[in-house]
């Protein structure tokens, strides 16, 4: 397995909040699934508990699993301000061991996408079929791959977002360009910070394993777990060619 590679990206909490400051159209989604289905809840890739911060207020059992110490340390401090109960674990979503089972494992928001052989797949999927109870549901969100956007010109830098600098430093824009590699199936793309009157402040890697409708469904089953429904949306809309997301819904 090859080491997950985004550990820049997510050097620090503050900036990864107000990059993504603006969605918020997953988290009723989930809401509903907890209450569908329950708890105990895990959340892989829980960053600074953007979802899983939310569904502890609502009540329920949640246990969240992220690698970035720092994106950790900026969900303790937001834990600190809520009224919410969080169990909150620096570890590898490869290989991990609880001594309990949940009843929904949760992998959102394309973090599948820095996973990004099959070796790594396949780890993953083990520990959650590990730690799946019998009922339980197992539930990605990776977008739906668009060809247009993967055929992008590389050396052109395309808009991501604006915020303030968390630490005075003025106006944050953020542009990426991107090369696709076909044969790893690889997005190589690069984050390019300009921070105040400084251009190209900094420019970070965020490299995503593409994975296509077909073949997410094929690695899940090969991996021993039963596609309960494949939606397009948080609208729990069905998944159709145009479809924006593709958020798979398993059983074990």
């Amino acid at each position: 397995m090859h080491p997950i590679d985004c550990a820049e990206l997510y050097a620090d909490g503050r900036h990864y909040d107000l990059e993504n400051e603006g969605f918020t159209e997953d988290i009723p989604f989930y809401l509903r699934l907890a209450a569908r289905h329950g708890g105990p809840i895990l959340e892989l890739g829980c960053g600074t508990g953007r979802i899983a911060i939310p569904l502890a207020q609502a009540g329920h059992d949640v246990t969240g699993l992220d690698m970035s110490e720092p994106m950790l340390r900026h969900a303790r401090s937001k834990l600190a301000e809520s009224s919410a109960a969080l169990t909150l674990i620096q570890g590898d979503c490869r290989d991990f061991a609880f001594d309990r089972l949940f009843r929904l494992i949760l992998f959102p928001f394309n973090a599948i996408a820095h996973l990004h052989d099959r070796e790594s797949v396949d780890a993953c999927f083990a520990a959650v079929r590990r730690h799946l109870a019998p009922e339980g549901r197992f539930v990605i969100d990776m977008f739906n791959p668009r060809l247009d956007y993967l055929d992008r010109e590389p050396l052109q830098r395309f808009p991501v977002t604006e915020y303030a600098d968390p630490d005075g430093r003025g106006l944050v824009v953020i542009t990426e360009s991107s090369m696709y590699d076909r044969a790893t199936q690889i997005n190589h793309i690069v984050w390019h910070y300009r921070i105040g009157q400084i251009e190209d402040a900094m420019a970070v890697p965020n490299n995503m394993r593409i994975f296509f409708p077909q073949e997410l469904a094929a690695l899940l089953h090969y991996n021993g777990f039963c596609v309960e429904c494949v939606l397009g949306d948080f609208d729990e809309s069905p998944f159709q060619s145009d479809s924006p997301k593709q958020i798979i819904v398993a059983a074990g």
